[in-house]
């Protein structure tokens, strides 16, 4: 009996062990669901413009993810269409040059509001975020009247001058600049380097995941702007691909699965510079975790 009595709690703390785990807490069942029916969220528009581009006419206001008659017919459309590879061409130019000049400027001016000791520079850094209060809708007119004045309108440069340059970016760029050690600056002048080497060489690739944001927020930025384009522009041969997919239409109806097939055209470049771009910020979280 008494080795019974001591066999058996050993076999009970076994069955307990092998029973099946419950999850840890209603909580954190509660956060995946939150994310799940999050992330339906973000990827239904996606869905249901890829649905819609696959559609015939009579099929769009069809709610249906899955076409009854599936079809090709739009994207041979769009792609024979000349326009709409000018309206790629712009997009591509416009959104790179800017993405260019902003990670070289807003990075300088970061670099220098951070390393630099020069009076003002405290007023001159609130100056420049004090623009990010300034809706874009009340910039339009000054934008238009400078454009008039120097010719710049219906020209790439006419697009391009308002976004070459951000405060978000220089931002941005200033706060990753603080994480770079003084002694590593004060090391390369030692050596004999200047200042726009020692920004280019020792400082810009200790901030590449600032960098990468800061590129995949401005191309996605000017790749999608619709307003400035459409206003500066006036041309067919000069509209970008959002003003170029909005004239897929008239007054009395809406070619809505020729728009969408071109948006989804135009996602690809978004996904590149994304997946390109990405590794770069997630190694900059995991290092930003390493050091704290």
């Amino acid at each position: 009996m008494a080795i019974t009595e001591e066999i058996r709690p050993t076999t009970d703390a076994l069955l307990k062990s092998e029973a099946p785990k419950r999850p840890r807490n209603l909580g954190q069942f509660l956060r995946w669901l939150l994310l799940f029916l999050g992330g339906i969220a973000m990827v239904m528009p996606i869905v249901y413009m890829l649905s819609t581009s696959l559609k015939w006419p009579h099929e769009v206001y069809n709610l249906k993810l899955i076409p009854d008659e599936p079809t090709l017919e739009n994207y041979t459309y769009v792609l024979e269409d000349g326009r709409f590879y000018w309206w790629f061409l712009n997009s591509i130019i416009i959104a790179v040059i800017t993405t260019v000049c902003n990670v070289i400027f807003d990075s300088l001016v970061g670099y220098t509001l951070c390393k630099f000791r020069f009076p003002g520079r405290y007023i001159v850094f609130i100056a420049i975020l004090s623009t990010l209060m300034i809706p874009t809708e009340m910039l339009v007119i000054p934008w238009y009247l400078m454009s008039q004045q120097f010719g710049w309108l219906d020209t790439y440069w006419g697009i391009m001058f308002p976004g070459l340059m951000t405060a978000f970016g220089t931002f941005l760029m200033k706060q990753f600049f603080e994480t770079v050690p003084d002694d590593f600056i004060e090391a390369a002048r030692i050596d004999g380097l200047n200042e726009l080497q020692i920004w280019w060489i020792v400082a810009m690739p200790l901030v590449k995941p600032a960098l990468a944001a800061l590129a995949i927020f401005v191309f996605l930025g000017n790749w999608t702007a619709f307003i400035w384009p459409l206003i500066v522009t006036s041309s067919v041969e000069m509209y970008t691909l959002p003003v170029g997919l909005s004239s897929f239409g008239d007054e009395a109806d809406v070619a809505w699965e020729l728009i969408m097939t071109g948006a989804a055209i135009s996602t690809i470049p978004t996904l590149i510079v994304f997946l390109v771009f990405q590794r770069f910020i997630i190694r900059g979280v995991v290092m930003a975790g390493l050091k704290g």
